[in-house]
């Protein structure tokens, strides 16, 4: 099949299969899979000028509602987290998408910039699992043994403010800054805009690294503000089409429609896996993911 945006063939079930592999894993980290789904776009079908990361953001809008329904089905879906994070990242994705289009159209430039992401967050992914216990962490300020039951997997608001966001999941409680949490999605939302993103798989990084969150609890609110996100980025992206003649800018919608449609199958079942897999292993294995494709990358700049 020929796809005329991206200006390559291939079989449809190529970035089907690929996409719904992916987003089986990632998802279980709050992930989309569009951070891997970018390398494969670009290193193995060619797909290099910069409407793949509108493509991206298709992705993203397609595959993130199976995911974000059945975290809320088990309880898991935090709200008041899921806004804070989205009030961030959704301005910060409209400036992203700007630089993408105008100061990093060149495909060489742009591999060195998503390596340097990835080698980020790989890195912290690394060492936050390296320094992780069986248990749910237990150094994050504010953050207390209660009593109580109930299922082990629903996480339940105990308060929000302007302030802070209190959280209790598995009889304890994690506080999250809400001024802090905004700062740190306004910048991660400009760089997963540039990337392709939506900025929420970034920040699942550093909800689990910063704030100490469960990784059980941190993934439904991610994958919700990229949903969000991506969709008001796409119809940025198509804004700024006309703007760029000479640019591939708009998504290209049949391979973004197959993607999505795996991407959806995929997060569907990684998020009923999720909560039967250790924190460590999904942490490890997310790190490990990362860090290959960014010295990857970094080696064919070189």
């Amino acid at each position: 099949m020929y796809f005329p945006t991206a200006g390559i063939a291939c079989n449809p079930l190529v970035p089907f299969l690929v996409s719904l592999g992916i987003s089986f894993f990632t998802s279980m980290g709050g992930i989309t899979g569009a951070l891997l789904l970018l390398p494969f776009q670009m290193s193995v079908l060619g797909y290099v000028n910069p409407s793949v990361s509108a493509t991206n953001q298709f992705f993203n809008v397609l595959a993130c509602p199976s995911g974000v329904w059945t975290y809320w089905r088990e309880g898991r879906m935090v709200w008041p987290l899921a806004a804070a994070i989205v009030a961030g990242t959704l301005p910060g994705v409209f400036l992203g998408a700007v630089v993408r289009v105008w100061l990093l159209p060149d495909p060489g430039h742009f591999r060195v910039f998503v390596a340097l992401v990835l080698l980020s967050m790989g890195g912290r992914l690394a060492r936050d699992a390296w320094r992780s216990r069986p248990a749910l962490p237990s150094r994050t300020a504010g953050q207390r043994q209660r009593p109580g039951s109930g299922s082990p997997f629903v996480c339940q608001v105990l308060r929000r403010s302007s302030r802070e966001i209190v959280l209790s999941f598995q009889h304890r409680t994690y506080t999250v800054t809400a001024r802090r949490l905004w700062l740190l999605s306004l910048s991660v939302g400009l760089v997963g805009g540039v990337y392709g993103i939506g900025g929420g798989g970034i920040i699942a990084t550093f909800l689990i690294s910063l704030f100490g969150l469960p990784i059980y609890v941190a993934a439904g609110a991610t994958l919700f503000a990229t949903a969000l996100t991506s969709l008001a980025a796409v119809g940025f992206y198509a804004l700024l089409a006309p703007l760029s003649p000479d640019l591939a800018v708009t998504p290209d919608w049949k391979l973004g429609l197959l993607m999505g449609l795996g991407g959806m199958c995929g997060m569907y079942f990684g998020s009923r896996c999720q909560k039967f897999v250790p924190q460590a292993a999904l942490k490890t294995m997310l790190a490990l993911i990362m860090l290959l494709t960014a010295l990857r990358y970094l080696a064919r700049a070189l």
